[in-house]
């Protein structure tokens, strides 16, 4: 019996059989659907099953010898596993073909997916291996690049003033800011091309205006010089980071590991500044009753964008519970925002951490907004 429905197969039953007596095809079939008819409903009848495409054409194989009919049934299915196994376990019920004693068992129910994921993965890994393959440049490719990266990594005259920069900084969100043109140069060898110089104690009005549109590094030499420039930074850009040399050391003196670790270890310009105190940041009403209320409780309070209540806990459980948790927009506790804090709290969109003080290690984020206790204003 056959459907004009395409069955769009799942799972295989196969079944084994065996008949005391000679029968055919059409015996199997008839006791097939006659022996589980009613069994369980029109729901799992194989008639209806068929009619509506939920299992396909019901396949017979057998051969007679001595006497004896032995044969397999494949049985095609778009079922759920909970109904193809009850399918399946029906099949075992048929007792009798015709006149004739018989006797079915189920070899296996085979999940038609499964195959299919294999031959994916296996035509993934021949399209991913071919993909290598072709994408991967020739050693000349990559020698023609690097020479290309070194041939143009020359300095160039930026603004008015002609200060001596790397070929990236007007195209780069973010910039270095050295002392001098052998500054500039010593980056320019280590592959650092934002890079530009002040060449002079006076900020020149370009390095101003840059220090406005882009995310500003000062990178100074640690010494008294550096010092003073750090000062002259302070009062009149808005540079967002400082970077040093080690103590006694110049910029153009150091190696390229000596330049990322010292670049690593930047830390905020804002706190270094001694004069001007911090201006009162306007939060929204919650957050204020908020701090006022665990100010000496030692706990954490975690707040949804809409400012609502997520949870409330010690602040020794608040990375750990933080990590657990989703959808968190600001979170108010009465400690010490640490840099483990910011980072867990950046990797978890977190966009506001208030909390009674920052530690003076913390490098300032881009994508999270540190507030004190002090800072509020309601």
């Amino acid at each position: 019996m056959g459907s004009s429905q395409t069955v769009t197969v799942k799972y295989v039953i196969r079944a084994k059989f065996e008949i005391e007596g000679v029968v055919e095809k059409p015996d199997v079939i008839g006791a097939v659907f006659g022996q589980t008819e009613g069994l369980f409903g029109p729901e799992l009848d194989l008639r209806e099953l068929q009619k509506s495409g939920r299992i396909g054409r019901i396949e017979i194989s057998l051969q007679s010898k001595q006497d004896m009919t032995n044969g397999s049934i494949t049985i095609p299915t778009s079922l759920d596993r909970v109904s193809t196994a009850i399918l399946a376990a029906s099949l075992e019920s048929i007792n009798r073909v015709g006149p004739c004693n018989s006797k079915v068992t189920l070899e296996k129910v085979e999940d038609i997916r499964d195959a299919r994921r294999k031959l994916i993965i296996t035509r993934a890994k021949e399209i991913l291996h071919q993909w290598n393959i072709e994408s991967m440049p020739s050693t000349e490719e990559i020698f023609r690049e690097v020479s290309e990266t070194l041939r143009i990594a020359k300095v160039e005259a930026f603004g008015k003033e002609n200060l001596t920069a790397g070929p990236e900084v007007a195209a780069s969100k973010e910039i270095i800011v050295v002392e001098g043109r052998a500054d500039v140069l010593n980056l320019l060898r280590c592959g650092i091309l934002n890079v530009i110089a002040l060449e002079g104690a006076k900020i020149p009005e370009a390095i101003i205006g840059l220090c406005k549109e882009k995310e500003a590094t000062a990178f100074l030499d640690g010494d008294r010089g550096g010092d003073l420039i750090l000062k002259e930074l302070l009062q009149v850009t808005a540079a967002k980071f400082i970077a040093r040399a080690p103590k006694g050391k110049e910029v153009e003196e150091l190696n390229c590991k000596e330049i990322m670790s010292a670049l690593d270890r930047k830390v905020p310009m804002v706190p270094m500044q001694k004069k001007k105190g911090r201006r009162k940041v306007m939060v929204p009403k919650q957050i204020v009753g908020i701090a006022k209320e665990l100010e000496g409780t030692l706990e954490a309070v975690l707040l949804s964008e809409k400012m609502e209540q997520i949870g409330r806990l010690p602040v020794s459980e608040l990375a750990e519970s933080l990590k657990q948790t989703k959808d968190v927009d600001t979170i108010v506790f009465d400690g010490v925002i640490t840099q483990r804090l910011v980072d867990l709290a950046n990797q978890k969109k977190v966009k506001h951490l208030v909390a009674a003080r920052v530690s003076d290690v913390v490098k300032q984020p881009l994508n999270v907004n540190l507030i004190t206790f002090a800072d509020i204003q309601g």
